[in-house]
């Protein structure tokens, strides 16, 4: 390689060669070469490499029990990582992110020097990047138009770039190397400069998160925050409130995966009896045990949770205390978050709450002759309305999207008993596009959720869809949906984890409803309809879930 003067290769070779001296556990001499790679990765421009060798060198440091070193290195190697990521393509961004992702090891460091608030933005940062990736897949809106404009133009301007790293794979040359890395710079620079200006944006660029007292004190008085997160062999589940982070790290059976994706299919078969035994209790032992101490001590009114990967189909509250034989729902009110939003969680202002007379906008059963029919979907609907004066229904052909438009923006309450397809195929027992919501006159494409109307939302409910169930995908599922939604300006988005018996559904959502009339909360409302059908498998309960603010 030298010879023939790839100094690319020369840097991977030796990168490689400290990665095997690394595995026999000679880490000086590890060092050496990893010493000897990381400044010719840079002088040639190799920005993932350097990213490479960055981790490795982060690795070598924890193992050897050199913690600030581990971290100097390795959040040196995930910085480059998601600036690197911003501009690539969705299918490359996932799987760049398996190869590089160094986010664990950080965040164990992180854990074990007590540096909590840290370790927590670093997840959020990754949390985010997911969301992020979702939003961008189905190329979703913002509600400003100049921040529409300014988007797109950067999106023509990554895509170019993305082509010219392309060409530099497929064929390397130092001139075309300058090309790439002047393009990256200014594509960073502008990202940096649209997040400051629209901060509607600022998640699609994973820009560094909000300061993380920011980020606390969004929380709602009486909520405590739950978010666990799987690290490498062991899980980290930090406690937020208000006042105070900590964080719990316990280690995690080896078939933590497994045990998560069978349980996720026991719940959603009525007939599986099997399902405390072998999938909820011992995942409440995993997930909730480790930190109920600490939860019971905050007598909460409403606990908040944070998910990512595949944990972001789990309903918490179907986990089972065996020693109280009760589910987590019994104890709490349970929402989750799609991270913090400061946005989504800012306190009404006294005019909003003056203003804010609760009357709900209801559509249901847009096709009522087809395959899509849904018979309950109407009686759901009439029912809801009528227990609030000045709401309005919409049934059958006339709930159209252009009545939607019209009229959401005067309703704090919205409410569609439609079919919906959120997922990255097409529904072909629906008949429904990919990511879409079915009205009476179209199949609304959730891309241009911005352009709903939805500023004035308080609670936007999906009721009836049929969600991404698969357990093997990327893992949004509804939150990435109710990501969409929370970003068009809904403050809160309830929505089902899977298609669920159009009568259960029905008796949930008009007690769920009738709690709200009482003056409940929509967290405590949502508890008391799901506990009135506990004795059932959680099969018919536990899908629908709140997302947001829960007050």
């Amino acid at each position: 390689r030298r010879s023939v003067g790839d100094r690319t290769g020369v840097a991977t070779t030796l990168n490689n060669i400290g990665r095997v001296y690394d595995d026999l556990g000679q880490k000086q001499k590890a060092l050496e070469f990893y010493n000897q790679s990381l400044p010719l990765r840079r002088s040639v421009g190799d920005r993932s490499g350097e990213a490479i060798t960055l981790g490795n060198i982060g690795g070598l440091y924890r193992d050897i029990n050199r913690p600030t070193d581990a971290i100097s290195n390795l959040e040196q190697s995930l910085k480059i990582i998601l600036e690197m990521r911003q501009g690539l393509q969705r299918q490359n961004r996932q799987k760049f992110l398996e190869v590089n992702d160094w986010s664990a090891y950080l965040v164990d460091v992180l854990i074990e020097q007590k540096q909590y608030d840290k370790a927590f933005e670093w997840v959020n940062l990754f949390t985010t990047a997911e969301l992020a990736d979702y939003t961008r897949l189905i190329n979703a809106k913002v509600t400003n138009l100049q921040a529409q404009l300014t988007l797109s133009k950067w999106k023509r301007q990554n895509q170019q770039l993305e082509a010219l790293r392309q060409q530099l794979q497929d064929k390397f040359s130092e001139e075309l190397s300058k090309q790439v890395r002047e393009l990256e710079t200014q594509v960073y620079k502008d990202a940096e400069r649209i997040s400051q200006n629209f901060p509607e944006v600022a998640e699609l660029f994973e820009t560094t998160p909000p300061d993380i007292e920011k980020l606390k004190s969004s929380i709602p008085t009486g909520t405590v925050v739950v978010q666990p997160v799987v690290l490498t062999d062991s899980i980290a589940i930090f406690v937020l409130t208000k006042d105070r982070l900590n964080v719990v790290k316990r280690p995690i059976p080896s078939d933590f995966n497994q045990l998560l994706t069978q349980y996720l299919k026991q719940v959603q078969n009525e007939g599986d009896d099997s399902y405390i035994e072998t999938g909820s209790s011992p995942l409440y032992d995993i997930l909730i045990r480790p930190v109920e101490k600490e939860i019971q001590a905050l007598s909460p009114k409403e606990l908040s949770i944070i998910t990512s990967g595949k944990l972001r189909y789990l309903p918490f509250e179907t986990l089972f205390d065996k020693e109280k034989k009760e589910f987590l729902i019994k104890k709490y009110p349970v929402n989750y978050l799609t991270r913090i939003s400061t946005r989504s969680l800012e306190p009404p202002t006294a005019q909003k709450l003056v203003r804010q007379q609760q009357t709900v906008l209801a559509f249901g059963n847009p096709v009522p002759h087809d395959p899509q029919n849904l018979p309950g979907a109407e009686e759901e609907v009439k029912n809801i309305t009528q227990l609030f004066p000045s709401s309005q229904a919409y049934l059958g052909n006339d709930a159209t999207l252009n009545n939607f438009k019209t009229y959401a923006s005067r309703f704090p309450l919205v409410h569609l008993a439609t079919h919906g397809c959120f997922q990255e195929e097409d529904c072909k027992k629906l008949n429904l596009k990919k990511n879409t919501l079915l009205f009476a006159d179209t199949q609304f494409d959730i891309a241009d959720a911005a352009r709903l109307g939805l500023q004035g939302t308080q609670l936007l409910t999906l009721s009836a869809c049929q969600t991404a169930q698969a357990t093997n995908s990327s893992g949004e599922g509804i939150v990435g949906v109710a990501y969409i939604f929370e970003r068009a300006g809904a403050k809160a988005v309830m929505a089902g984890l899977w298609a669920v018996d159009d009568k259960a559904t029905q008796s949930l959502m008009i007690e769920f409803y009738q709690n709200l009339k009482q003056g409940m909360s929509k967290g405590e409302a949502l508890q008391k309809a799901k506990l009135k059908q506990i004795e059932r498998h959680p099969y018919y309960w536990s899908p629908f879930v709140l997302i947001g603010d829960a007050r």
